[in-house]
């Protein structure tokens, strides 16, 4: 008797039209497996300051929380009897990558597989619920791959068009409106007080990317422009991962090449002593997001302690077991002193295009950002005078246009935002949840950032290109503050989000963002729906730590 597998259902996106094919040939897909033992609380830990904190080693997590030899043995059996071939069976990945047909799968999981148009790309998709066998229920956590589909989209922000022509205000071209020359990573890490004595030295970051790719000749260019040495990046290999593979057109919108180089070129000239290791899934489905995450985490070669996340999508079309997953992911990450720094999205409370006929108009948090063990990194609009800040405002270019932010309709209010006067959930109307972002810095591409990729220098005043935003540029930012922090800490941070709201106003540890709105949710003193706790005041930060 098969039963349903929870959290799998999966509805077909409204616009997507059905090409009357079913998937040729083998392709792969992870079932992943209940841990030996659960996750415990990390209730206490989260009180502690960094140097009282005992963190698990990868192996020690392997061991405790991998999964148990007889459940990968279950699992392989039934892929077997099923005519599907086990490609890897890995106890602390907790996973079973699987190859077949879709007839294969079919049988197996009671599934109709069916190839989707999709804005000018082609899925695999499914609709409705995953089966699987009574005896393997509570044994399978998840199963992903059958459905291909993005989940995810990158986070970064180049002004369109029409918001240049807007700003040109009638005037004969768009070349005559005030062009903002944007900044360097290290000027707004200087802007942001981050520690001058600390580089991260020491440090290894990880940068999680689901496409795209870089050229080290080019990294090399831009930090010699910048006059910082260039970092040490590496790319990390991983069974069903994808590759370091750079187009050639950066503004090309379905070339995520600028999501790369921004994430480098921000960690690596915010902590330029860090080592940064690049780990490429093969595409933005929910399986190479869980897939390349969990590589990162059972990575006992490299061992990063800092990861930034610059993707994700709305809260709302991701399925539940996609979601407790990745929060099994985040919450090991807690355990092993990982500090993972997500982007809140660049799609303001809607966290949608406000031209996407396959959305509502209603609020929606961008996920993972919105998990609760996440630091969900949102966005703002700096100023400056005579070298210094002078001024911060929510950054909304328009409508749907500026940083993500509002309240989780899947995530309950944890314990770490009891006190932080987070809103019911808007439009529509819904109950106090988790409060998305905790923390923000600098986004706006008014104030953006120079980036060069694929050849082409943003900004580039000429061709009326303007420097690169996006919450996507604030997940490295802090990336790179906490590689700063762990240096001086001498101990990695981890999980900081209930020291960050515990710290007292006194600290000074973030500039409070009180102008603004991301449509839905308005800005405020303390914490806010749009900004979080604020942007980060780097030295002060780093002594509230200590």
């Amino acid at each position: 008797m098969n039963v349903r597998l929870p959290g799998s259902t999966k509805r077909r996106l409204a616009a997507a039209q059905p090409t009357g094919e079913t998937p040729a040939g083998e392709f792969q897909i992870t079932v992943m497996v209940r841990p030996k033992e659960p996750l415990s609380s990390l209730a206490a830990q989260s009180l502690q300051k960094p140097r009282d904190r005992e963190y698990l080693s990868r192996e020690e997590h392997a061991a405790r929380h991998g999964a148990a030899p007889e459940d990968l043995r279950k699992v392989t059996d039934f892929a077997q009897t099923n005519g599907l071939r086990v490609v890897e069976a890995d106890a602390a990945k907790r996973h079973v990558i699987l190859s077949g047909t879709a007839e294969a799968y079919r049988r197996a999981f009671e599934v109709e597989l069916r190839n989707y148009h999709y804005k000018g790309r082609t899925f695999r998709g499914r609709e409705g619920d995953i089966m699987i066998p009574e005896e393997l229920q509570g044994v399978i956590t998840s199963v992903t791959g059958l459905d291909n589909r993005p989940v995810a989209r990158p986070h970064f922000r180049v002004r369109r068009d029409t918001d240049r022509a807007a700003e040109a205000s009638g005037s004969a071209t768009v070349a005559q409106a005030q062009f903002p020359a944007g900044f360097t990573p290290a000027q707004v890490a200087s802007l942001y007080d981050f520690p001058a004595t600390l580089n991260g030295s020491g440090q290894t970051v990880a940068i999680l990317e689901l496409g795209g790719g870089f050229r080290q000749s080019e990294l090399n260019t831009y930090f010699q422009s910048i006059n910082i040495a260039p970092p040490n990046v590496t790319v990390a290999s991983y069974t069903g991962g994808g590759s370091n593979s750079p187009g050639t057109n950066a503004l090309d919108p379905q070339n995520p090449d600028v999501e790369v180089m921004l994430d480098i070129q921000v960690v690596g000239a915010t902590a330029p002593g860090a080592k940064i290791v690049v780990y490429f899934a093969p595409d933005a489905s929910d399986q190479s997001f869980l897939g390349v995450m969990n590589a990162i985490l059972q990575d006992t070669v490299n061992k990063p302690s800092i990861v930034s996340i610059s993707w994700g999508g709305p809260e709302q079309d991701a399925t539940s077991q996609f979601q407790t997953e990745f929060d099994q992911m985040l919450q090991s990450a807690a355990h092993l002193g990982v500090t993972v720094c997500v982007a809140a999205g660049d799609n303001g409370s809607a966290d949608f295009a406000a031209d996407d006929p396959d959305w509502d108009q209603q609020a929606h948090v961008d996920f993972p950002a919105s998990d609760p063990f996440a630091l969900a990194c949102g966005g703002t609009r700096i100023s400056i005078s005579s070298g210094a800040l002078s001024g911060e405002v929510v950054w909304k270019d328009g409508v749907n246009d500026g940083t993500g932010g509002g309240v989780s309709r899947a995530f309950p209010l944890p314990a770490y935002q009891a006190n932080a006067k987070i809103p019911p959930a808007a439009n529509p109307p819904g109950p106090v949840m988790r409060g998305v972002p905790d923390v923000a810095g600098d986004a706006a591409p008014a104030s953006g950032y120079r980036v060069l990729c694929d050849g082409q220098q943003f900004p580039d005043p000429q061709n009326q290109i303007p420097p690169v935003g996006g919450t996507s540029a604030v997940a490295p930012l802090w990336a790179g503050l906490i590689a700063r922090l762990n240096q001086g800490l001498d101990k990695p941070s981890g999980f900081l989000n209930q020291l960050l709201y515990n710290l007292p106003q006194s600290a000074a540890a973030f500039h409070d963002v009180t102008s603004g709105d991301n449509g839905d949710y308005k800005s405020g003193p303390g914490w806010d729906p749009c900004t979080g706790l604020g942007s980060p005041e780097g030295s002060n930060l780093l002594k509230a730590l200590s």
